[in-house]
């Protein structure tokens, strides 16, 4: 099996700040984010610590592709998208990484 590529989308809470991401390593970015490893990033600054989107690809161009597409998205279509996977916007992160 070879490596897992995900896009996904953090945010601080339901229609608040959302922020869209690519990482080869989805449980440790995660992570990351969760614990506001990146100081003064984005993510910290805003509280953007619940997955609420995610996408997994198996090779990392299209990964990054398809971040820099929904990056450039208008925020309903993310919005859109969220709530497609999930209407409640609830922190998904226990449940992809256990």
């Amino acid at each position: 099996m070879g490596k897992t590529y995900m896009v996904y989308i953090m945010a601080n809470r339901k229609h608040g700040a959302v922020y869209t991401g690519v990482t080869g390593n989805p449980a440790g970015r995660v992570w990351q984010h969760k614990n506001h490893v990146f100081k003064g990033s984005f993510t910290d600054q805003w509280g953007c610590d619940k997955l609420v989107w995610y996408e997994v690809h198996d090779d990392p161009e299209s990964a990054i592709i398809r971040e820099k597409r929904i990056k450039d998205w208008k925020r309903a279509w993310k919005d859109r998208i969220i709530e497609e996977m999930n209407p409640d916007w609830r922190d998904l992160s226990a449940d992809v990484f256990g």
